[in-house]
């Protein structure tokens, strides 16, 4: 046998049970905005060029470009087109942008873990030292929101073989590093089950425009035509769906990028009425999850 994760097994979905959202709805939409905060001149990086030798003015400033200016212009897209959003932060972030988190905390945004900063990963910890960095994560989020996250990302989607036994053990609900399915999944635990929450890495700026070098009016088309579909496949047949659009500040924050977002989530927001506008937390305490 080949090895295997061990973590759910093999179910086709059109064998799972019948269900629907909130509202009767077929499918979730939620919009999952990453927040992050780089070190200057180490670690690891997102690069709009080719890598400079350290420190790398260019590629540094257009990632700090994300909070200064493309957060607060895909605030007010999002608030114009009426959606949630789950933000995905790095607890960095509090020291750096503190008033960037609070805007969007007044908005009612569900914050969710991602890591401390995403110029590290924990695939290559131990057991011990990626205890101690879930559990830093988890109390300055506490400590600034009033209440623990529910939910994690990982950092660059890294997990060790212990990250969902270590994020159960820290109280998480769900975590979003595993995009094996459009619904819901249990992922087992040592000590329990932690639900696994689809999240995109297709309809995904990161991966699209800056892995593929996609164009940002390919990119807004993706979002539609998934929308569409998904729309269409959720009436069709009797399994509810779910849909995330997994965004970063410093690339889709981009004027030029913005316009084409806008475009694609105006075409959400006009069908509201056939889907469920969400958050990633609030589809996991939603009560459907197929066994």
């Amino acid at each position: 046998m080949l090895r295997s994760h061990g973590r759910f097994p093999y179910t086709p979905i059109v064998s799972r049970p019948a269900g629907r959202w909130p509202g009767g709805h077929g499918l979730a939409v939620y919009v999952a905005l990453n927040l992050e905060h780089y070190a200057f001149g180490e670690g690891l990086v997102e690069d709009l060029v080719p890598g400079i030798p350290a420190p790398d003015v260019l590629n540094n400033s257009w990632r700090e470009y994300g909070n200064r200016v493309g957060a607060w212009r895909l605030r007010e897209l999002l608030q114009q087109c009426g959606l949630p959003v789950t933000l995905l932060i790095n607890s960095e972030l509090y020291a750096v942008a503190p008033d960037l988190v609070a805007a969007f905390r007044t908005d009612g945004a569900e914050i969710a873990s991602h890591g401390r900063t995403n110029s590290e990963h924990q695939a290559d910890l131990a057991e011990e030292d990626e205890r101690a960095l879930i559990d830093h994560v988890t109390e300055t989020i506490a400590r600034h929101e009033g209440r623990r996250p529910a939910g994690w990302l990982s950092p660059w989607i890294a997990e060790t073989e212990r990250t969902p036994d270590l994020l159960h053990e820290a109280g998480y609900r769900y975590v979003l590093d595993w995009c094996m399915d459009d619904q819901p999944v249990w992922l087992r635990t040592r000590g329990g089950r932690l639900l696994a929450v689809p999240y995109p890495q297709e309809l995904n700026d990161s991966a699209a425009i800056i892995g593929r070098q996609m164009h940002a009016g390919d990119f807004a088309d993706m979002i539609v035509d998934q929308f569409d579909e998904m729309l269409e496949q959720a009436d069709r047949h009797p399994q509810p769906l779910v849909m995330g659009i997994a965004l970063h500040a410093m690339i889709t924050g981009q004027p030029f990028r913005l316009r084409q977002l806008r475009r694609a989530l105006e075409h959400i927001a006009r069908k509201r009425d056939g889907c469920w506008l969400t958050t990633a937390g609030a589809i996991a305490e939603a009560g459907y999850t197929p066994e």
